[in-house]
């Protein structure tokens, strides 16, 4: 069974964000004042600060295969905690994924299982587990690739890593993004276009990140910074164990 990668999953518009937030920043004034380097300082040291996140990315593009996802959103933290959803690409069904530390629970539809497994074993799978979640550890390997994109940490050392050009950074009016006034900063990187949205007053957060070219566009979002992540985990009840598809998988 195929997995994603943390880098698949939330595609290029995360990872080219990362090159335009990758500079030391300092305590400054309100964001309308700043030039554009000095915004997207503020708003980097607002994302390596933050304990959770509730990441949202929307992306489209002829090149996205069933195993990337067309959409996704999690509430995730620095503990490997995480509860959200994904729509993968190309008819690949959904799932919800919920993860507390070391402990997995996922519920794909049928559509996900006959995308993932050949043949019938698919379906096997989704008679099996019906409308349950896959219950688990990141032990399992199907189960710690999923759960690979609750990883903020990883996202994080992304941005503490990355190193993006100050030349091509430009300031633009200040705007609204879903109810928030933002200031947008656009830049180019490997021949892509990318605009960082970060809140206009109060705290400087990144609100969104959009970008544009190379066959792909996507939107990724980012809202409830430092907002625990749900708690809430299934019943035993309405799990199965990971162990009961290995006779599906192996078949």
């Amino acid at each position: 069974m195929r997995g994603i990668s943390r880098k698949q999953a939330w595609g290029t518009a995360a990872c080219t964000a990362v090159a335009l937030l990758a500079a030391p920043a300092a305590a400054l004034a309100d964001t309308e004042d700043l030039s554009a380097r000095e915004i997207t300082d503020k708003a980097e040291k607002e994302l390596l600060d933050a304990k959770s996140v509730t990441l949202e990315l929307e992306q489209k593009g002829a090149d996205l295969g069933g195993d990337e996802p067309a959409s996704m959103k999690l509430a995730l933290d620095q503990d490997d905690n995480c509860v959200g959803s994904l729509t993968m690409a190309d008819k690949g069904g959904s799932l919800e994924l919920i993860k507390r530390g070391e402990k997995v629970w996922m519920k794909p539809d049928a559509a996900f299982w006959k995308a993932q497994l050949p043949g019938g074993q698919g379906e096997a799978a989704a008679d099996i587990i019906g409308d349950r979640y896959l219950y688990g550890t990141t032990d399992d390997v199907l189960l710690k690739d999923m759960a690979g994109v609750c990883d903020l940490k990883e996202i994080q050392q992304e941005v503490r890593d990355g190193s993006g050009d100050e030349s091509t950074l430009k300031k633009g009016d200040r705007t609204e993004v879903d109810g928030t006034d933002v200031i947008p900063v656009t830049g180019r990187e490997d021949g892509k276009t990318i605009t960082l949205d970060v809140a206009a007053e109060g705290t400087p957060y990144l609100v969104r990140a959009t970008e544009k070219g190379d066959g792909t566009d996507s939107v990724l979002k980012l809202s409830d910074y430092d907002k625990p992540v749900p708690k809430d985990t299934p019943s035993d009840e309405d799990s199965v164990n990971v162990s009961q598809l290995q006779g599906v998988e192996n078949g």
